[in-house]
């Protein structure tokens, strides 16, 4: 089934109080990420996916990243297939970080991206 193109937004079209998911590896979380994120590593999006459903059941549209976009588009794909209503956030957390937007880290150091 083709869904045709994969809907994308940049950085600067996340809302601030938007549902981040993240589908980064844990130590790249720790290392810096969106603060308010809902952490779902791709490794573990089928085992958790309710966690992902629980999040979204008020209609909320997913704001899906990774490092760059790859991971995330394939998740982004992946909730669209579900009745999701996802997009992929371009260039993902390299670029939200190049954009000055806020992150957090689990370090109690500075955050960045790994």
């Amino acid at each position: 089934m083709n869904f045709g193109p994969l809907p994308s937004v940049d950085v600067a079209g996340v809302p601030t109080d938007g549902l981040v998911l993240d589908v980064r590896e844990d130590d790249e979380w720790t290392a810096g990420h969106v603060e308010g994120a809902l952490h779902v590593p791709m490794s573990e999006f089928v085992a958790r996916f309710g966690e992902v459903t629980e999040a979204v059941e008020d209609g909320r549209r997913a704001y899906v990243m990774c490092r760059v976009g790859g991971r995330s588009a394939q998740v982004t794909q992946y909730l669209l297939q579900q009745g999701i209503d996802a997009v992929n956030v371009d260039g993902g957390m390299l670029a939200w970080n190049a954009a000055g937007r806020p992150m957090a880290a689990d370090t109690g150091t500075d955050a960045y991206v790994l």
